[in-house]
C-alpha cells in the first residue's frame, strides 16, 4: 500500500498575505484557495479580525468579545464528512502538534496547551474554533505572530523567535503525517467478535 492511497489529507501553505474575519470558515474555502479536492488543511499569514456575527463561538458572541490580532498565521481545515465529535478531536490533535513543534522551536517558551488553545504563561498564544457545515466539519486555528490589538494578554511568535512560514509548513507536515498513520491503523487490524 503507498502513502499516495493514504494521502487523504491534504495541505497547502498559501504565500499571499490574507487577512481572517470569520468569513473563510466555511466549506470549500480549503479548496478555492489551497486547490485541494479532498480533506485538507491551508495555512497563510494576515491580521484577524472576527466580530458580531462572524463569531461562532457562542459565549464570545453573547458577551460581545472579539477576536483580533495584527498578525497571525491561520490554518482552515476541513473533513468531509465529519461529525462535529471528530472534527473538534481532529482541531485538539491540530494543537497538540503545533504545541510539540513549538516545544522543538522555542523550547524555553514553555508553551502549554489547554483545550484547544496555546499559552506561555498566562499569555494567549492561539485561537480555535470548530463548527459544522451542510457539507463537512470545518475549523480554524489561529497562532499570533504580532498579537497587537488582542484584547487579551497575548504573545506571538515573532516574540518567540520563530518564523511562521517555516513553522507552518513543519505543522502541516506533521498532521498529514499523523492523518496518513490513523489511516494505516484503521486497516490494519481484524474485526474481534
Amino acid at each position: 500500500m503507498t502513502s499516495e492511497l493514504l494521502r487523504l489529507v491534504e495541505t497547502a501553505f498559501l504565500p499571499e498575505p490574507l487577512d481572517y474575519t470569520g468569513a473563510e470558515l466555511r466549506s470549500h474555502f480549503v479548496r478555492e484557495r489551497g486547490r485541494i479536492e479532498s480533506d485538507g488543511v491551508v495555512a497563510f499569514v494576515g491580521a484577524c479580525a472576527v466580530r458580531g456575527e462572524r463569531l461562532v463561538d457562542l459565549e464570545d458572541a453573547e458577551a460581545g468579545d472579539e477576536i483580533v490580532a495584527a498578525r497571525m498565521l491561520h490554518f482552515i481545515g476541513e473533513h468531509f464528512p465529519c461529525a462535529l465529535r471528530e472534527a473538534n478531536l481532529r482541531l485538539r490533535l491540530l494543537v497538540s502538534i503545533a504545541r510539540d513543534a513549538l516545544a522543538e522551536a522555542a523550547p524555553s517558551a514553555r508553551v502549554l496547551r489547554r483545550g484547544d488553545d496555546l499559552f506561555v504563561g498566562e499569555r494567549k498564544l492561539s485561537v480555535a474554533i470548530c463548527t459544522a457545515t451542510p457539507l463537512s466539519a470545518v475549523f480554524h486555528f489561529g497562532v499570533n505572530d504580532d498579537p497587537l490589538g488582542a484584547p487579551v494578554p497575548a504573545i506571538g511568535l515573532a516574540e518567540l523567535g520563530v518564523d511562521a512560514k517555516s513553522f507552518a509548513l513543519d505543522v502541516l507536515e506533521r498532521y498529514a503525517a499523523e492523518c496518513e498513520s490513523i489511516e494505516r491503523a484503521l486497516r490494519k487490524v481484524r474485526a474481534v467478535p
